[in-house]
């Protein structure tokens, strides 16, 4: 069975990925959502790492109630992008400047 060190490293790996990710394509705003929830599910995998490893259930409610609100804002999120591409045809960040104050 894999030990905690084990946990924090697959993480940090999913984390430094999705950092990656989001320097690397700042162009299409779906790329750059799953990024961030690609982020989201690796601290969420510390947190259920140390929760079972220090055998405290705490970290795992933390993680469902996380879980919950990364939904919700996936779903605004894509609506978002849904009527953004309605409207201008086009989901590349370069050319959503219209939303600059």
């Amino acid at each position: 069975m894999p030990g905690l060190h084990e946990f924090l490293i697959l993480a940090a790996i999913l984390f430094c990925l999705s950092i990656t990710g989001i320097f690397l394509n700042r162009k299409n705003l779906i790329i750059l959502l799953m990024c961030i929830e690609l982020m989201l599910l690796s601290v969420n995998m510390n947190f259920i790492a140390f929760s079972y490893f220090n055998a405290d259930i705490v970290g795992q409610v933390f993680v469902f109630f996380i879980l919950t609100v990364a939904a919700a804002e996936s779903a605004i999120g894509l609506a978002i992008v849904v009527v953004l591409f309605r409207n201008k045809n086009t989901i590349n960040v370069n050319d959503l400047d219209t939303l600059k104050g």
